[in-house]
């Protein structure tokens, strides 16, 4: 059985893809590389935030659903969103980075012998960044090179999937048994999953909790999260080994950036496989990827009629100069 390689990308749910296009790209200094449509929703905006080249394992995507409520963190909830960074001294940096902007934050604190802060953004979404500098695994992708952010102290991938889960026994053999994970460590309530090459690209931190009532999902919640596979004919081995334990799945899904699985794996938790292509800067210039609104050809007879229904949004950054911010 050919592994999950790692993580993918994390897909969240905002309140404003005007605010969330900001946050994403003045703040955090990454970069949009698609601007384009939920391929089930084609009202609602579908933006991907990653690393300079798109990279897999390194993309962070939002849906604008129109009218949706906030939604509420508990228990049975993808409830944090890691990203990395190259070093310890580079959170330092963020903690100015965020005093500046006035992003709440928990400061520098260690887990799982790593150095990472916690923050949150204006719809209550919860991050953290997480220092590689003693990780070992799965490689990190390419700060965005043209971006506000020093190159030394820029996020260049997604860091461990948090989760919140009431019936961990079962949730454990979930990860183990089905997704082939293993659990590497355990600090109080929180055990640390690690699958393929490990290390902070290829980690899910379960975090056992009876406790709170089970979230809510609306904007400034995780929609889904998704796990690296290298090609179709793998996708294609891992719907058969999640169907034969049982779950239902979506079966093959192709999303034109990459093909897919999904499968919702307990209360609250729906997880996809996703290929590692073809990926995102295939139909449009390095230069000006993620300015224009991007459609799968299959959608694009319907170009029209779509760019009716989603409000213009100016994503255009290739004529502007960012000045790094040194603090």
């Amino acid at each position: 059985m050919n592994e999950i390689k790692g993580i993918h990308h994390v897909t969240a749910i905002t309140s404003s893809a005007e605010k969330n296009y900001e946050f994403f790209t003045y703040v955090l200094g990454m970069r949009l590389v698609k601007k384009t449509v939920n391929q089930d929703d084609i009202q609602t905006y579908h933006l991907f935030f990653a690393d300079d080249k798109g990279s897999a394992g390194t993309d962070m995507t939002f849906f604008d659903f129109p009218g949706i409520p906030k939604g509420v963190h508990g228990t049975n909830e993808i409830y944090k969103t890691a990203f990395r960074v190259p070093t310890d001294e580079a959170l330092a940096y963020w903690v100015k980075r965020f005093d500046k902007y006035e992003v709440k934050h928990k400061g520098i604190q260690e887990l799982f012998g790593k150095k990472t802060l916690s923050f949150v953004d204006f719809d209550d979404q919860q991050y953290m960044l997480v220092s590689d500098e003693h990780n070992e695994g799965v490689a990190s992708g390419t700060p965005w090179q043209n971006g506000p952010v020093p190159l030394e102290f820029a996020i260049t991938g997604l860091g461990p999937i948090h989760v919140r889960i009431a019936e961990f026994d079962y949730f454990k053999e979930v990860l183990e048994k089905a997704m082939l994970m293993r659990e590497t460590a355990k600090e109080g309530s929180l055990h640390l999953f690690e699958v393929g090459e490990g290390g902070n690209g290829a980690q899910v931190i379960v975090e056992h909790n009876v406790i709170l009532p089970a979230g809510r999902q609306g904007f400034g919640t995780v929609h889904h999260a998704a796990f690296r596979v290298a090609d179709t004919a793998v996708l294609k081995e891992w719907i058969d080994r999640m169907e034969g334990f049982g779950f239902g799945t979506s079966g093959y899904v192709d999303r034109f950036f990459f093909e897919s699985l999904y499968a919702r794996v307990a209360n609250g938790i729906l997880f996809e496989w996703a290929t590692d292509g073809p990926g995102f800067m295939g139909d449009e210039p390095y230069e000006t990827v993620g300015e224009k609104l991007s459609l799968p050809p299959f959608l694009e007879p319907k170009r029209e009629q779509i760019e009716k229904m989603v409000r213009p949004i100016d994503t255009v950054r290739s004529t502007r100069t960012f000045e790094k911010e040194y603090l």
